[in-house]
């Protein structure tokens, strides 16, 4: 069983944007373990927004959880957000 700072980082990997698990509103542990693991392999297209993907791909397999979906800065970005704008925030600070 997977804990909580190895999917975040295979959501990073497959995705390229950082998230955060939360739960009852806090920040889930890292080493809080769950069943399942993020087993799509490949990056949802540019063009989904964050509500979207979080509806089609981490709500189906993390019922119970909520996700935090985090801009290069750290900030929590917006769920009308598309994922190609957030994935460029994270490009630009490589820069």
């Amino acid at each position: 069983m997977p804990k909580v700072k190895n999917i975040e980082k295979r959501i990073w990997d497959v995705e390229g944007f950082d998230v955060a698990f939360m739960q009852n509103g806090r920040n889930v542990s890292g080493a809080k373990v769950i069943l399942t693991t993020y087993n799509f392999s490949n990056m949802a297209k540019n063009d989904m927004t964050i509500q979207e993907w979080k509806t089609r791909r981490f709500n189906s397999l993390y019922p119970g959880y909520a996700v935090e979906v985090l801009d290069a800065d750290g900030g929590n970005a917006q769920g009308n957000t598309k994922l190609g704008t957030l994935r460029d925030t994270y490009s630009e600070e490589e820069k």
